[in-house]
């Protein structure tokens, strides 16, 4: 399940572990097709937290992280910033992605 962060659960979130964020918003038509595929690698890719910053109602949050252009997908592990990419792709590029830093 795919969790929804705001500035109250957004640092504990993401302090422990792997944790991708998805930052989108509703109207954005390339976020809407992400939802799905994050769904997706939340249910199937074991040891990550997958969640999402709705940028219109956390604008806080996307301003410290410099997202000017949605989606932007942010890997942390154990609270530090690891990776930063941007669109819309397929689940297996960010799997990819995100197995760097399981397994490490």
């Amino acid at each position: 399940m795919v969790k929804v962060l705001d500035s109250t659960n957004f640092d504990s979130a993401i302090n422990t572990g792997v944790t991708i964020v998805d930052f989108y918003a509703d109207w954005c038509g390339p976020c809407k097709m992400m939802g799905p595929v994050m769904e997706n690698i939340s249910d199937e890719v074991e040891n990550v937290s997958v969640c999402k910053v709705n940028v219109d109602k956390a604008n806080d949050i996307a301003a410290k992280y410099n997202v000017m252009s949605i989606p932007t997908f942010i890997i942390f592990k154990d609270g530090n910033q690891v990776e930063t990419f941007k669109g819309a792709m397929p689940k297996e590029m960010i799997t990819s992605k995100l197995n760097k830093f399981i397994n490490q």
